[in-house]
């Protein structure tokens, strides 16, 4: 019995990446691979309630994620995608008091690519929007 203790301890698998690693409750996201290449440019204001940045992303099935926050300094309450990305796809969550927004390219794919994102602060705030204009290199 110790024998199996001490064997499964050594195939303790700790994940790649660690989205928002704060100490306090584990990431369920950690496994997520992240892009090799993931550059985001500061985040600008395009309009009422809209803000919108650029991104750099290798598409070698890694994830380049945007932290965000509502003004009140929490996660969103809900959120959205549309238009969704034509050339990747885009995976939202609420982790630590923080929103993620993470872009993932089609393996493979070079060229551009752009999304947009909802956000709802709720408490009867009016939604937010994020758009995404993606940079996407094929993986070397």
């Amino acid at each position: 019995m110790m024998t199996t203790g001490i064997l499964l301890a050594g195939c303790d698998n700790k994940p790649a990446v660690n989205l928002g690693g704060i100490a306090g409750t584990p990431n369920p996201y950690n496994y997520m691979k992240a892009s090799g290449q993931c550059q985001v440019g500061s985040l600008a204001d395009a309009g009422k309630n809209t803000k919108s940045t650029t991104m750099q992303v290798r598409s070698d099935d890694g994830y380049c994620a945007i932290e965000t926050r509502a003004a009140a300094g929490h996660p969103y309450a809900s959120f959205g995608v549309s238009p969704a990305p034509d050339h990747g796809k885009v995976f939202i969550y609420n982790y630590n008091d923080h929103t993620y927004v993470t872009y993932t390219a089609n393996t493979a794919y070079s060229g551009p690519d752009k999304f947009r994102v909802v956000l709802i602060p709720g408490g009867g705030k009016p939604r937010e929007y994020m758009d995404v204009t993606a940079t996407v290199t094929a993986a070397k």
